[in-house]
């Protein structure tokens, strides 16, 4: 945090509540008027901030292993024509849940078996339980190094596999209140 400091040319006081406040969870605008800075400035620490809490996530992201729970969803505003897969100008994340542990989430530019295999490798060790739903780009995990256990809707299989969905919904109200409220552009998403 330090070299951050350096970099900026805000007081180290004004820095402090800045960052207060986002621990807080207040948006840029609401902790620019309380501090009586330009809200763009409050956006762009903001910001940076979110970086910085990215790149530690992603450098200290271990393999999982254990059961695992794999899912993708689909983040933006409403678009009028198709929903769900396949919708234009939506955001697909991928996300790995550990049970009882740690989620991983990153963003995809798509959903075929090859984009999604090569991930699911790097993150997860052989031999692990991994969960899915029925949607066929995971097909090629029946045939590799994990044991592979699809959840059904319709079976009573469901329950285990609510946890994922919940994190899905608490993700999508964080994008909202991120792309909406606080005003990031939607690079910064992709």
């Amino acid at each position: 945090m330090d070299k951050t400091r350096r970099r900026s040319r805000l007081p180290a006081n004004i820095q402090e509540e800045l960052l207060q406040q986002f621990v807080a969870g207040a948006t840029a605008r609401v902790a620019a008027e309380l501090l009586q800075i330009n809200r763009n400035t409050a956006i762009l620490y903001f910001r940076k901030l979110r970086e910085l809490i990215a790149i530690r996530v992603a450098a200290d992201t271990p393999f999982l292993s254990g059961e695992i729970e794999l899912d993708e969803s689909y983040f933006g505003g409403a678009r009028k024509g198709q929903r769900g897969r396949g919708a234009a100008g939506k955001v697909i994340v991928f996300g790995l849940l550990k049970r009882g542990g740690k989620v991983h989430t990153l963003v995809v530019h798509d959903t075929k078996s090859n984009a999604l295999i090569l991930i699911i490798c790097q993150k997860i060790q052989p031999d692990s339980i991994v969960y899915t739903d029925c949607y066929r780009s995971y097909d090629v995990l029946d045939v590799s190094e994990f044991r592979h256990h699809r959840i059904r809707w319709y079976s009573h299989e469901i329950f285990a596999h609510i946890m994922m969905h919940r994190m899905w919904t608490a993700e999508r109200k964080d994008f909202v209140f991120l792309r909406y409220r606080v005003a990031i552009p939607r690079h910064c998403f992709k």
